[in-house]
């Protein structure tokens, strides 16, 4: 059987070019999505958790200069995201340090939670 771990990452290339070119083009308020993709996420990385152990990620980080590139962009992404998140989460009533626990434990994971979170308290205070 030939395995997915090269064709995943094409994938989700795919993924995100449609869902950022179409936010760009038609911005939606919709929270379902952003959960779908933190769900999928998650079970994919309780997936590699599962496989690899809770700390397989870190020999990739370590191994040469693209691995700490990456591993940099992760940071710097995450930071970003939490940056511009803040602001939204705060005024929608969301309390931003469990929410930095989840973040700094999880990755993205944490972040796509606490982004799905937020713009479904944004839609409920827009109905």
């Amino acid at each position: 059987m030939t395995s997915l771990y090269p064709i995943l990452p094409v994938a989700a290339l795919v993924l995100f070019v449609l869902t950022t070119v179409g936010e760009g083009l038609r911005p939606s308020r919709g929270w379902l999505f952003a959960g779908l993709i933190c769900a999928l996420f998650a079970a994919f990385s309780l997936y590699a958790v599962a496989s690899e152990g809770p700390f397989g990620f870190w020999p990739n980080h370590t191994q040469n200069a693209w691995g700490n590139q990456v591993w940099f962009d992760l940071l710097i992404a995450i930071a970003i995201g939490w940056t511009l998140l803040l602001p939204r989460a705060r005024a929608v009533g969301m309390n931003p340090w469990p929410w930095l626990a989840l973040i700094c434990t999880t990755g993205c994971i944490g972040l796509a939670a606490m982004f799905a979170r937020c713009r479904y308290l944004e839609t409920r205070q827009t109905n």
